[in-house]
C-alpha cells in the first residue's frame, strides 16, 4: 500500500466515524448532502447516490471529483462549512470506490454509501412535501 492510500484511509475512517457520530445529527448538513446527492444522482438518471456513483465512467467520477474539490475548498474559504463538509462526504464517497481491494474500505464505503443514500431520501421527501 502506498503512503497516499496509507494517509487516505486514515482520513476516510475519521471522516466516516465523525459523520456517524456527529454529522448524521445536523439536519441541515444532512439536508445539504442529500440535495448535492440527489442533483448528481439525478443528472445520470438515477434514483439514488450509490446507483449514480455506478454508472459513473471512471472518466466522469474523475472530473467530477476536481469539481468537488474546486467546490469544496470555495465553500471551506467562504465560511459555508456544513456545505463543505457535505461536498467532503461525496468526495470521499467517490475516492474510496477505487479502494475496494482492501475490505475494510469496501465495508466503509457500504456504509458512507448507505448514509448519502438515506439523505436523498429524506431530501427528496422533503422536496415532495412541500411540492405538495
Amino acid at each position: 500500500m502506498t503512503t497516499a492510500q496509507e494517509d487516505f484511509k486514515i482520513r476516510f475512517a475519521k471522516t466516516l466515524q465523525h459523520i456517524e457520530q456527529e454529522g448524521s445529527k445536523d439536519q441541515e448538513t444532512m439536508w445539504l448532502l442529500g440535495s448535492l446527492a440527489a442533483d448528481l444522482a439525478d443528472t445520470t438518471g438515477q434514483t439514488s447516490w450509490s446507483a449514480a456513483k455506478a454508472t459513473m465512467a471512471p472518466q466522469a467520477s474523475q472530473a467530477l471529483l476536481k469539481t468537488i474539490v474546486a467546490e469544496g475548498n470555495e465553500h471551506q474559504a467562504g465560511g459555508r462549512l456544513k456545505a463543505a463538509y457535505a461536498i467532503q462526504a461525496l468526495g470521499a464517497s467517490l475516492i474510496v470506490s477505487t479502494q475496494r481491494s482492501d475490505p475494510h474500505m469496501v465495508t466503509g464505503e457500504q456504509l458512507l454509501d448507505a448514509l448519502i443514500d438515506r439523505a436523498v431520501a429524506v431530501y427528496r421527501t422533503s422536496k415532495a412535501a412541500t411540492v405538495n
